[in-house]
């Protein structure tokens, strides 16, 4: 994990997760990537609206946490994919129960047209 966190200043669990997942970003990159490993520009278009800026510095305190793996091919031209390490996958499962809750009450009643 990241030594620039705040330890000790925690005030319960779920502030240490918050830390962890603050932003509007990260979740949406966690969603994408547990469906299967992205290259930098797939994400990019999984998420609209995100600058390229912001999801650089998303992935890299991703990768800091040891939520994100970043692979780098030596190829040409070059290849960097983005995975979920285990540690990013638990926290995925973590984060299940609040996307259900969000579909049933949130989702739930947004009216269809």
């Amino acid at each position: 994990m990241r030594t620039t966190r705040r330890p000790g200043s925690y005030v319960c669990g779920i502030d240490a997760a918050m830390d962890v997942i603050g932003g509007k970003w990260k979740v949406l990159i966690l969603w994408a990537l547990h469906v299967r490993p992205h290259r930098f520009g797939e994400l990019r278009r999984e998420l609209p609206g995100v600058t390229e800026k912001v999801l650089t510095d998303q992935l890299r305190e991703l990768e800091l946490d040891g939520i994100v793996h970043r692979e780098v091919y030596d190829e040409v031209p070059p290849r960097v994919e983005y995975s979920l390490t285990p540690l990013g996958t638990s926290l995925n499962q973590a984060l299940s129960p609040l996307g259900a809750w969000g579909r049933e009450n949130i989702l739930g009643n947004v009216p269809h047209s």
